[in-house]
């Protein structure tokens, strides 16, 4: 019977540890796509396509085609104010914006 006590506990002990080793090996902070990329390199905002736009947090489908359409009219996008000019972009998701994008053609 002790043997078995012995055998079981040191199995008991074995899964635990190997539980709390599995928890101590998962990364302590995990990034989205748009920040892994962003963490690269900036994208340049008047030449970037509406897909990689749109990777970029608080841009969708609709934001990114509303900045191609405001540059085709008006041309090449200099600074973080002017950015504000594009329909639904505000001065608080421009600065965002800005740690993602480079204002430059």
């Amino acid at each position: 019977m002790k043997t078995f006590v012995f055998a079981f506990s040191m199995m008991v002990v074995a899964l635990v540890s190997h539980q709390l080793f599995a928890l101590e090996a998962k990364p302590q902070h995990s990034m989205n796509k748009a920040q892994s990329v962003a963490a690269v390199q900036k994208i340049s905002l008047n030449t970037a396509s509406a897909e990689q736009l749109a990777l970029i947090p608080g841009i969708g489908e609709q934001k990114a085609a509303a900045i191609q359409q405001y540059i085709a009219e008006h041309g090449a996008i200099r600074n973080e104010q002017q950015l504000t000019e594009v329909r639904g972009i505000g001065p608080k998701l421009a600065a965002q914006m800005a740690n993602y994008v480079r204002f430059d053609d």
